[in-house]
């Protein structure tokens, strides 16, 4: 069965999160913090608080749980919200306890992980929020860090967002590099549909290559950086029978209008790409 664009859905398993939580811990060498086996003794126990220091919206908490977790069982990471919610700013994110040495040893990979995922959740729903109402579905892109893919478009999905391609195993993308390489537009259509049964996705540049791609019976449509005039025609002449994305230099200011015109989708590269880590502080007691 053809899977859809719009609903590659990222469902993270226990062993993707027991992974990510190995490999961060690994990456920051946490068996010999130097400075925390020097300084703080094994017996000492210590109490705190994720604290929001703005408006956000969660994302990553179970990562976080993970990597106290995988540090030291004995640690109790309680999470007092939960990921897709929006938090003012001083709210209490997670209440933490145990072992000193665990505490002070994960928490700026437990920090950086949720104030990461929570900046790229807060981003995705100020745009869901600009779009409310006209029917248009934000998508996610590629845009992401190598490695963090899976966590990313979790945060964009956190956020309201919809996930486009996961993989470039997932769906068909020709975009125009691949049309200069088949030797036109037709030719790409037909290759891809021989070799493949991928669903296919067409990247449009101009109003006659949508007629064209329409005529050859594609249902999925990319319009690159078109202006909303533009859109508006190739809805007009889509009636439905593609949806029809648009892409390229979409801002908060812009999104509006763009879903107004009528497109399907909107997708998004800055979520993954450029969203600002929120603010989050630990903020510690001592027993």
């Amino acid at each position: 069965m053809r899977r859809s664009f719009d609903r590659l859905m990222t469902d993270l398993s226990d062993a993707e999160i027991a992974a990510f939580a190995e490999r961060v811990l690994a990456e920051d060498k946490a068996g010999n913090d130097v400075t925390t086996l020097s300084v703080v003794g094994a017996d000492i126990k210590a109490s705190g608080r994720f604290v929001a220091r703005e408006e956000m919206v969660l994302a990553g908490l179970g990562l976080a749980t993970a990597i106290f977790a995988r540090l030291d069982p004995a640690v109790s990471f309680a999470p007092q919200v939960k990921d897709g919610d929006a938090v003012g700013k001083g709210a209490v994110i997670a209440d933490l306890a145990g072992p000193a040495r665990a505490i002070l040893t994960g928490e700026r990979s437990a920090l950086n992980t949720v104030q990461h995922l929570s900046g790229i959740a807060t981003l995705t729903r100020r745009y869901v929020d600009e779009i409310a109402g006209t029917g248009a579905v934000l998508l996610d892109t590629r845009k992401t860090i190598p490695g963090l893919r899976r966590f990313a478009k979790y945060a964009t999905r956190v956020g309201g967002a919809h996930n486009h391609r996961m993989t470039l195993a997932d769906a068909i993308l020709i975009k125009d590099n691949h049309i200069a390489l088949a030797g036109s537009v037709a030719a790409a259509i037909e290759t891809a549909r021989r070799n493949s049964t991928a669903p296919i996705e067409l990247e449009c540049d101009t109003l006659t290559q949508v007629e064209e791609a329409l005529a050859l019976g594609v249902t999925h449509l990319l319009l690159d950086n078109m202006t909303l005039a533009e859109m508006r025609e190739a809805v007009a002449l889509a009636k439905g029978r593609a949806k029809l994305e648009a892409s390229g230099g979409v801002s908060l200011k812009t999104i509006r209008g763009i879903a107004e015109t009528g497109v399907d989708f909107i997708s998004v590269g800055r979520l993954t790409q450029s969203a600002p880590a929120v603010d989050i502080g630990l903020d510690f007691s001592w027993k």
